[in-house]
């Protein structure tokens, strides 16, 4: 499982262009392919929590939303979900919160 600050912490998964939020608290813009999630507009204009359209993805089939970049062949929605479990223990061991949610 590869674990990366350009991980969508909505779904897990790792190769975002960027990090969803820069340091200062800023958001990317950017269209998670996996499930759609833009960071910024879902979450700062829409108010969908991360917990929320996680659970409407998981709902709906964790199905790979981006029309114009295709999903890599040993795609895996649950393996990417499993990411995010193992971020937030890893936070937990480290004393921080898990940065899962919104």
């Amino acid at each position: 499982m590869k674990i990366s600050p350009n991980s969508c912490p909505v779904c897990g998964y790792a190769d975002l262009a960027e990090p969803p939020r820069n340091r200062t608290g800023g958001a990317s813009m950017e269209i998670c392919a996996c499930c759609g999630f833009q960071f910024g507009v879902t979450d700062d204009d829409k108010g969908v929590s991360y917990d929320e359209h996680r659970q409407q993805w998981i709902a709906n089939g964790m199905p790979w939303t981006s029309k114009g970049k295709k999903a890599p062949k040993d795609w895996n929605p649950q393996t990417q979900l499993g990411s995010l479990a193992l971020r937030a223990t890893l936070s937990r061991v480290k004393g921080r919160p898990p940065r899962i949610h919104a």
